[in-house]
């Protein structure tokens, strides 16, 4: 994973413009990018076959992104358990674990100026709420190793927390999400690497997932029912006779 949030210089390098609301350093992570937007700039990366040999440019998924943060803690944040500003970049008006306030700076700050986890890895709590590759939706029930997330849905998983949030949203562990072509100036991307034969199965999966939200949007509009394309019965309460799922 990339030690440090992509910055405007990285950003501009490749797409030709730099849309962050900050000014004054190429080395303030970019932001107002949407996740489509990271989507085309990473499509980029890759087409100009600079990553490693068997490797691919990607967004990580959301438990790639919370291991990476945590570097073996258990606490809220690789640091332990309090923060008000002092080291990470986010409202400190609105402390975690201690009632004292501490820097609000209103604005996102150089990348790696703030200490970095246990990995190396800088800004993974506050600065700008990070990107991830995955659709938000209910953590799977049992025990899973690396999972993906869920295989369809309306919104994108951020995390990490941003400048101009409470603490509380820079815990290792908080969600957060957005539809997919939202852009805002707290949130940005960070990059990882993925073995290629990964990177394939992940965009064939995002190809099918593509698919069948077309096609669940087709039978919705034609009153059928969305799972399965069967025809929907009831007047007030509708169900579909083949599924029994309702509308």
């Amino acid at each position: 994973m990339l030690e440090v949030p992509v910055t405007q210089g990285m950003w501009e390098s490749e797409m030709g413009s730099d849309p962050s609301r900050f000014e004054g350093s190429r080395n303030l992570p970019v932001e107002q990018v949407s996740w489509d937007d990271c989507q085309e700039y990473i499509k980029k990366l890759n087409g100009l076959n600079i990553a490693p040999s068997g490797f691919k440019f990607s967004l990580p998924t959301e438990s790639q992104w919370e291991y990476a943060c945590r570097a073996g803690t258990t606490t809220p944040f690789h640091f332990g358990g309090v923060l008000n500003g002092d080291k990470a970049n986010c409202d400190g008006d609105y402390p975690y674990g201690t009632s004292t306030k501490g820097k609000d700076l209103q604005k996102t700050s150089e990348v790696g100026y703030y200490p970095a986890n246990a990995w190396g890895l800088y800004d993974m709590h506050g600065n700008v709420y990070e990107w991830c590759l995955d659709w938000y939706g209910d953590y799977p029930s049992g025990a899973v190793t690396d999972p993906v997330g869920s295989p369809t849905g309306s919104s994108r998983v951020r995390r990490g927390g941003g400048w101009d949030y409470f603490a509380q949203y820079c815990r290792s562990a908080d969600r957060g999400r957005h539809d997919p072509a939202y852009r805002d100036n707290r949130i940005g991307l960070r990059l990882s690497l993925v073995f290629e034969c990964e990177w394939r199965r992940r965009q064939e999966s995002e190809r099918c997932g593509a698919e069948k939200r077309e096609q669940s949007h087709r039978w919705s509009s034609q009153g059928l029912c969305r799972h399965c394309g069967g025809e929907m019965t009831g007047f007030f309460s509708k169900k579909c006779k083949d599924c029994e799922q309702s509308k």
